[in-house]
């Protein structure tokens, strides 16, 4: 039986901590040994990798560095983490956070049909050429889209933000007892907001239900960490996140090579 989706990938976030006790009880052969292992176990070109693979160092206490892997083979994502535990540094390694989640098109992308009859609700004439111009441009660029959401390529920026949220279930603020089209106008909405930072911020909803404690991983990547600051403060207004989302952990990272990782860290240099 296959262990891959019938469309788009596995997704973990991982976030390590160095034990520095057990680091200092290491000879420096072994640490540099160690050293090169994790950084052929993290070679997001090497022969064990996932289809996707990115190390960044973490900001504040919560870690030292993260792991965002993307396969549509979970054990092959797994396998990266094995790796790293039984490696040389393995023993100072302490896994302290983790979100298991699966890419996927949520029910909010409009299909090329629902575009047509929003367009005649925004007020363009069915038919007439404004019409047809706008619903084959969005034909065009939806394979592109859903590709993107499904198997995301990984943007050069090099700052990035994860963390899980939930959708409230309280009495009088249900998010899962609302009609879709409530539910879709307020996504629209908070849709609308994340446009405002075309080019400074790249965004992917992954899906924790039934793999994780939270229902959704939010990553982020931006060109600056201040436009990671400002996208979830404007975001935070819409109604969709005001009145329904509930937050877990934010953890803030730098997109670096594995032995840029590893340097930064003071790990056998």
């Amino acid at each position: 039986m296959s262990l891959q989706p019938t469309e788009g990938w596995h997704c973990s976030h991982l976030y390590y901590s160095f034990n520095r006790a057990s680091l200092a009880q290491m000879s420096e052969s072994e640490i540099r040994f160690g050293r090169d292992q994790v950084i052929a176990a993290l070679d997001p070109e090497g022969p064990q990798a996932t289809s996707r693979l990115q190390t960044s160092i973490v900001s504040g206490h919560k870690a030292d560095f993260g792991l965002m892997l993307m396969d549509a083979d979970p054990l092959k994502i797994d396998a990266v983490h094995q790796s790293l535990m039984a490696s040389q540094l393995g023993p100072a390694l302490t896994l302290g956070y983790s979100f298991v989640s699966v890419t996927e098109i949520s029910e909010y992308v409009p299909s090329v049909e629902q575009y047509g009859k929003k367009l005649v609700a925004d007020g363009d004439a069915e038919g007439s050429p404004a019409y047809q111009a706008k619903l084959k441009a969005y034909s065009d660029r939806l394979p592109m889209m859903n590709r993107q959401r499904l198997t995301p390529d990984i943007p050069p920026y090099p700052a990035t933000c994860f963390y899980p949220m939930n959708k409230k279930r309280k009495t009088g603020e249900n998010w899962f007892t609302m009609s879709f089209e409530e539910r879709n106008k307020m996504m629209a909405e908070h849709a609308r907001s994340g446009m405002a930072f075309a080019g400074k911020v790249s965004q992917l909803i992954t899906v924790g239900v039934g793999y994780d404690d939270w229902e959704w991983g939010v990553t982020l990547w931006a060109r600056n960490p201040e436009y990671l600051k400002d996208i979830v403060y404007k975001m935070r207004f819409d109604e969709a996140s005001a009145r329904f989302a509930e937050f877990g952990p934010f953890l803030v990272s730098y997109i670096k090579t594995p032995k840029e990782m590893l340097d930064h860290c003071h790990i056998g240099c």
